[in-house]
């Protein structure tokens, strides 16, 4: 008979990918969690885990293992807690740029956690890419053109980049695209669509205006914008909170579309397994589609 000790030892070192993370979570040694695996792989009669260099990863029956296990683990787990008395939640930890943590996800968490309150979040707000063997993250939301090898990506949403600026800038009525040339331009260094390329995307030769103002966060080409400091070239997804606020305008009438995914939801396959993380994807894509469909309604 297999004991229940090792196989919920298995199920730690398998969803933090780490034995030294399971053994800390479990509050014993790393040389009684590899025991412990050990004694179980020996029951079983096959290797689980595989060393990969300083790191341990899931062979194929232990893959298979951790699929027909791991929601009965859980189970028991729950079910353990309740008797005690224990209101223990898993934590989800979620990475993401400061821009779409604070403009788009910060104001819809309260639904996902009302939803899930066995589900405790950290939201760790950083530019930096994940290092998925090294930090201890569940997932990611990464701003970037979606090309990383080896790792599930998955685009969050279609977004539309459009010029936008304070109302207070509109006089008689807005502006052709010609127009804003002759306005100070905000630009976001790291987007995925520049001003030039918007420019040549509505067929103007863009000269180097001689009043530009740059920032490396979308988050302060917003905040300028806002201000009054000129003309915004940014993701609706991004702006959503200041255009139902009407704090940012269209600069010019009937936008022209231009479509483009730069916001991943991005985290190991493995990671993929773990039932916190389902959830949640499963929740921010129904999120993502809900503002997808109010978006052009916002906008018109």
């Amino acid at each position: 008979m297999t004991p229940f000790r090792s196989i919920a030892v298995f199920y730690h070192v398998a969803t933090l990918n780490s034995v030294a993370a399971a053994a800390e979570h479990l509050n014993v040694t790393s040389s009684a969690i590899s025991q412990q695996l050990r004694a179980l792989e020996t029951q079983i009669g096959t290797s689980l885990f595989v060393r990969v260099g300083r790191k341990i990863k899931l062979t194929e029956a232990g893959e298979r293992y951790f699929d027909l296990i791991s929601q009965h683990v859980e189970d028991i787990i729950k079910a353990t807690d309740q008797m005690q008395g224990n209101t223990t939640s898993a934590l989800l930890t979620i990475r993401a740029t400061p821009t779409i943590s604070t403009k788009w996800l910060l104001p819809r968490l309260p639904r996902f956690l009302d939803a899930n309150p066995d589900i405790d979040i950290r939201l760790d707000a950083t530019n930096e890419p994940t290092d998925f063997n090294r930090d201890l993250v569940d997932m990611e939301i990464r701003h970037g053109a979606g090309r990383w090898p080896g790792l599930h990506v998955d685009a969050l949403v279609e977004e539309r980049f459009i010029p936008v600026c304070a109302p207070s800038l509109i006089t008689a009525h807005r502006f052709e695209a010609q127009d804003l040339l002759q306005h100070r331009l905000i630009h976001s260094v790291k987007a995925q669509i520049q001003w030039k390329t918007w420019f040549a995307e509505q067929g103007i030769h863009h000269d180097t205006p001689s009043k530009r103002l740059y920032f490396d966060r979308s988050h302060m080409v917003i905040d300028a914008a806002v201000l009054g400091m000129g003309m915004a070239l940014e993701s609706t997804l991004m702006m959503e909170q200041e255009l139902r606020k009407g704090q940012l305008v269209p600069a010019i009438v009937d936008p022209p579309d231009m479509p483009i995914s730069t916001q991943w939801i991005v985290c190991p396959y493995s990671h993929l397994r773990r039932s916190r993380v389902k959830r949640f994807i499963s929740w921010i894509k129904r999120e993502a589609q809900i503002w997808f469909n109010q978006d052009r309604a916002i906008i018109d």
